[in-house]
């Protein structure tokens, strides 16, 4: 029996080891996987040279300073992302390395009036408070400057809009062991902090930092929406309790709340409501989309709900793009594009040819791509002669509410009804993407990524990546709703809808 524990610790002891064993990569492997990487950037990325980034810069100094130094997988998964976030492509990343984090703030963190809101959740009545309501606004951390910390929280997002940015820097600052490393800081515990008031006057602190069990609860307000993730479980999906209440109608006015940008065929069920919804909110006398913190998808609902807010006898140009890659375009990427209901002008009826011809007498794109690199233009046309058939034209005020959490498809519904007869967009600044993504594995360190192989123009000729959108009518959070005691945007809306 004790020669059996022996083995048993043996071997526990030898995981152990192992699991804790850094895993170091050679100059050569590194040389190799930054030669992968750099074809990639060369042959597919779409982003890649367009801000004026050079990141065969970057390559370079960072093999010049790795001479004779062990680098680790986290060092170079770290400056991986460093120089991939400076690319400008919204849906890129590097992932598969591991960064220390096993202590944390006991409490939470918010945005506010560009400021970083310290706060406290309350487990019982599940709502936020004031940290310390004397002091509210973090204004340092081991007395280094807020807007320091917060610049290099995120190297992958570096180019995110600066709201989008804000929002996801500051929530992060919770995992204060994990922002540490990234910013090559030994980190103190306790930890020295610095509390301000809107006087300016401070308070000096030393925090206790903790560990898991006792971390502070992550300020979300997707965490406090009912179903908000029912899109991730198939079963729920089939789920009519759940789906029905993302449709509601109340002052007459119709709700419709879009949490994720479901695909037709993932989520039938999701468009039957829609459809039927629509049908019954014939008599409303105003109608709101919810895109807020909706993290993208398909285009699918974009195509449906167009079909109500186009008149029949209406036809637009509302996305334009340039695809990357071996020319002509090969059979699959013009799959993927037509998935995004993207065409090419040989691929539209003449109506729709007609349509794109006035429409690029004004484009003004901010970029002139490359005609040996990138496509000829494929068009997102709305045409409603095609897409109203077996539904009605919505004639009333339409308001499209986003957040700086609207990504991807989101974002891209929102730049698309921007502008269109009866149509507001209302809320803050979106966080524009859409680029038809490639993953990838370096060969030598397994690090996983992707970029994009697309290139998105909204109507306006801006790209949609670190620009996003802005909202025709700005309703930013309130203090109540940043506590989880109203919705102040929503409520705001409807204020003014009933106003006008």
């Amino acid at each position: 029996m004790k020669l059996n524990i022996i083995v048993l610790l043996l071997i526990f002891t030898t995981f152990c080891n192992a699991q804790n064993k850094t895993e170091y990569i050679s100059k050569s492997e590194i040389e190799n996987d930054l030669k992968f990487l750099d074809s990639i950037f060369k042959n597919q990325s779409s982003y890649q040279g367009l801000n004026g980034f050079d990141y065969q810069l970057d390559f370079d100094k960072f093999l010049k300073q790795i001479d004779g130094i062990k680098i680790t997988e986290s060092e170079f998964g770290l400056f991986l992302s460093k120089t991939i976030g400076q690319i400008g492509d919204r849906h890129s990343y590097i992932k598969g390395y591991d960064l220390p984090e096993t202590l944390y703030f006991q409490i939470s963190f918010a945005p506010y009036k560009n400021r970083v809101l310290v706060i406290d959740y309350n487990k019982t009545n599940k709502k936020y408070a004031f940290w310390n309501s004397d002091f509210p606004y973090l204004k340092s951390i081991n007395h280094i400057p807020i807007e320091e910390i917060l610049s290099k929280t995120l190297p992958n997002e570096k180019l995110a809009p600066k709201k989008s940015y804000l929002l996801r820097a500051v929530r992060e600052l919770r995992d204060i062991e994990t922002v540490f490393s990234i910013l090559n800081i030994e980190i103190p515990n306790p930890l020295p902090i610095t509390l301000t008031n809107e006087k300016g006057i401070e308070k000096q602190l030393n925090v206790k930092l903790a560990t898991d069990d006792n971390k502070g609860y992550l300020w979300d307000e997707r965490f406090h929406k009912n179903n908000f993730y029912f899109s991730y479980k198939k079963e729920k999906l089939k789920d009519k309790e759940i789906i029905k209440q993302f449709f509601s109608t109340e002052d007459n006015i119709g709700y419709i709340q879009i949490v994720d940008m479901l695909g037709k065929d993932d989520s039938p069920l999701f468009f039957e409501f829609l459809n039927n919804f629509m049908q019954k909110a014939k008599e409303t006398d105003a109608l709101i989309i919810d895109v807020r913190d909706n993290g993208g998808g398909t285009r699918d609902l974009i195509q449906e709900l167009a079909g109500y807010f186009i008149h029949p006898d209406s036809i637009y140009v509302v996305n334009t793009t340039r695809q990357r890659g071996k020319l002509p375009l090969s059979i699959e990427l013009k799959e993927r594009l037509h998935s995004r209901y993207l065409y090419s002008k040989d691929e539209l009826n003449i109506i729709e040819q007609n349509a794109v011809d006035k429409f690029m007498t004004s484009f003004e794109p901010m970029y002139d791509l490359s005609t040996e690199k990138f496509s000829e233009y494929y068009y997102y046309v709305l045409n409603g002669q095609k897409i109203t058939k077996d539904k009605y034209h919505y004639d009333k005020p339409i308001y499209i509410l986003a957040n700086e959490r609207s990504f991807s498809a989101a974002s891209v519904l929102v730049s698309v009804f921007k502008d269109l007869p009866n149509i507001k967009t209302v809320g803050v600044n979106t966080d524009g993407s859409s680029g038809n993504s490639q993953r990838f594995e370096l060969p030598n360190s397994g690090l996983r990524g992707k970029i994009s192989t697309m290139v998105s123009f909204q109507k306006n000729g801006k790209i949609l990546d670190g620009i996003g959108t802005e909202p025709d009518i700005k309703i930013k959070r309130s203090l109540e709703q940043i506590f989880i005691k109203e919705d102040y945007q929503l409520n705001r809306l409807i204020e003014i809808i009933k106003t006008e």
